[in-house]
C-alpha cells in the first residue's frame, strides 16, 4: 500500500463490502450518530491483517489516525485492529499516544471494546502506563472511565502473578470501589466483568471485595462478579 494514498485506498476496500441493510440494523443497535458500512469484525480484520503487513509501523500509525478521522463507525474499529499488537517494535509511544487521544471520544461500547483490546497490549507491553489510565478514571465522560477497566482486563488473569502484577490489581480494585457508586449500567457492568475475571484466578481478593462493597452494587452486577465463587 502507497503510504501517500493509503486512506483512500483503505476507505474503498471498506466501501468494496457494505451492506447498506446491515448498516441501518448496525445504527439502530449502537444509537450512535456517524457513518456505518455494515461490515462484520471478521471482515474488517481480514483488512487491517493485510495493511499491517504492506505498511511501515509509521504509515499504520497514521492510517490508524486517518481512519479514525473519517468518523465511521467500520473504519474506526478497523483503526483500533490497525494497532492491536502485543509486539510493536520498536514499541515507542507513538501507538500508545494515538490510543490515549481516542479514549476521551469514545461514545459507545462497540469503538471503545476494541480500542480498549489495543490499549490492553501496550499497557501489557509497559505497565508503566497504568499512571495514564488511573486518569481516564475522573473523566467526565462515562466510556472513557468505564475504558479504565476494560484496558486493564489482562491483569486479572495471572494464575501466579508477580508483585507489580498484584499491585495493579490492588490499584484497579481501588477504582472500582469508587466506581461502584455510579449506578450507570455499563459502569456496574465493567465492575462485574473485571471482578468476574479476576475471580477465577484469584477469588480470595475477589471475595474480600464483595464482603466490603458488595451491598453497594447493582444487584445484577454483584450476582455477575460472584459467579464464578464458591
Amino acid at each position: 500500500m502507497i503510504a501517500a494514498n493509503q486512506l483512500e485506498q483503505a476507505l474503498a476496500q471498506l466501501h468494496a463490502l457494505a451492506d447498506p441493510q446491515k448498516a441501518i440494523e448496525a445504527q439502530a443497535y449502537h444509537k450512535t450518530e456517524r457513518p456505518y458500512l455494515g461490515l462484520k469484525v471478521p471482515q474488517i480484520e481480514e483488512l487491517t491483517t493485510v495493511w499491517r503487513a504492506e505498511s511501515s509501523l509509521e504509515d499504520r500509525i497514521q492510517l490508524a489516525s486517518d481512519l479514525w478521522d473519517s468518523n465511521i463507525h467500520d473504519a474506526r474499529i478497523a483503526a483500533a485492529k490497525l494497532l492491536t499488537q502485543a509486539r510493536i517494535k520498536p514499541d515507542d509511544t507513538a501507538a500508545w499516544d494515538l490510543i490515549c487521544q481516542w479514549v476521551p471520544q469514545f461514545d459507545a461500547w462497540a469503538i471503545a471494546d476494541h480500542v480498549c483490546i489495543a490499549a490492553q497490549k501496550r499497557i501489557t507491553a509497559d505497565p508503566s502506563r497504568i499512571d495514564t489510565v488511573e486518569g481516564w478514571t475522573t473523566s467526565e465522560n462515562m466510556w472513557t472511565r468505564r475504558a479504565a477497566l476494560v484496558a486493564t482486563l489482562p491483569f486479572t488473569k495471572q494464575n501466579f502473578p508477580k508483585e507489580f502484577e498484584l499491585d495493579i490489581r490492588d490499584r484497579v480494585l481501588g477504582w472500582a470501589a469508587i466506581y461502584i457508586d455510579d449506578k450507570d449500567w455499563f459502569i456496574q457492568k465493567a465492575v462485574a466483568w473485571w471482578l468476574r475475571d479476576l475471580s477465577k484466578h484469584d477469588p480470595a481478593r475477589t471475595a474480600a471485595f464483595l464482603d466490603q462493597h458488595g451491598e453497594r452494587m447493582k444487584r445484577f452486577a454483584r450476582k455477575e462478579a460472584a459467579q464464578y465463587l464458591g
